[in-house]
């Protein structure tokens, strides 16, 4: 990639960056879900796209971002051409929201000796993608409303069996959340301790993100969490992502509130997000990465019709 297009990537990274910054002094997480709001209340999901796969990673930031930010209910997003190609058009004076799409592509360059060798070169690109909402003519069905979720007590019970499925060891009592790396369990309170049962799936979530993270798992490194402030905001911000993910995926809005870590976690993430342009972009692929190990550890579709 020529430095031309290495700028363009940079100015990218920190063009979002620079965008969560300023979420983040205003006191808002751009990370948290906005759909369970009145006009949507109980359907939870990650943004999606025009074929109904949901997005990842940095993706879903920047989207539940924008519907915040510009007051959309549909979670459904699609490029101007995908609209066009379904019959449907943008409507006049309707403005696109940046997605961005990370990939790489292999060059071959002269080494010192004089061979040739060759090298991964990863690429960012950004492409437009405009919400439902802004759309007229689609096909009915992107307009209805998504099928109720499960009531509480079926949701709560879902969320249950997949944190189950994970294996994780999970030990009950006391005033603190938190995992513990020696014993490799996590700590939680017990769930009468919660306001409500959604909140103690979404910390639940946070510490089995936390759970994630040694080398027979998804190897990431907790080796300086005690002893570096930025290391422990960076992990602090994985879990919080992953948490957000997850629960989207389980179905389950917690209202809700900052922990009472988070005051000190925000000056962190701010200064880190100040000086390093990728660090969110890291960040939300990592817990990208430990939701989708999650995922990995529930019974397959075959292995649950078997068992019934």
């Amino acid at each position: 990639m020529n430095r031309n297009g290495e700028k363009v990537r940079g100015d990218l990274y920190a063009r979002i960056t620079d965008r969560i910054v300023a979420e983040l002094e205003r006191g808002v997480c751009p990370w948290v879900q906005p759909w369970a709001t009145a006009n949507m209340a109980g359907h939870i999901t990650r943004p999606l796209r025009h074929n109904g796969q949901p997005y990842t990673g940095i993706n879903v930031v920047l989207l539940w971002s924008e519907a915040v930010a510009r007051g959309f209910c549909s979670p459904i997003w699609m490029t101007f051409r995908q609209a066009s190609e379904l019959g449907a058009h943008v409507r006049k004076g309707e403005t696109g929201s940046t997605v961005v799409y990370a990939s790489r592509f292999t060059k071959t360059e002269t080494d010192a000796h004089g061979d040739e060798v060759e090298r991964d070169v990863p690429f960012l690109k950004a492409y437009t993608v405009f919400c439902v909402d802004q759309i007229d003519d689609l096909p009915d069905h992107y307009y209805s409303r998504p099928a109720d979720v499960a009531s509480t007590i079926e949701r709560n019970a879902s969320a249950d069996a997949f944190f189950a499925n994970t294996g994780a060891i999970v030990r009950h009592g006391g005033s603190m959340a938190f995992y513990a790396p020696s014993s490799d369990h996590i700590q939680m309170p017990t769930i009468e301790s919660f306001r409500d049962t959604a909140s103690y799936v979404a910390v639940r979530a946070h510490e089995t993100v936390h759970w994630t993270a040694p080398v027979h798992r998804v190897n990431r490194d907790l080796s300086r969490y005690s002893k570096d402030r930025s290391e422990r905001a960076r992990e602090e911000l994985i879990a919080e992502l992953g948490s957000c993910f997850l629960c989207a995926d389980l179905g389950i809005s917690p209202e809700l509130e900052p922990r009472p870590d988070h005051a000190s976690y925000l000056a962190s993430w701010l200064e880190v997000l100040s000086s390093e342009k990728r660090f969110i972009f890291s960040a939300a692929a990592h817990a990208q990465r430990a939701v989708a190990y999650l995922h990995d550890q529930q019974p397959k579709a075959a292995e649950v019709e078997e068992a019934a």
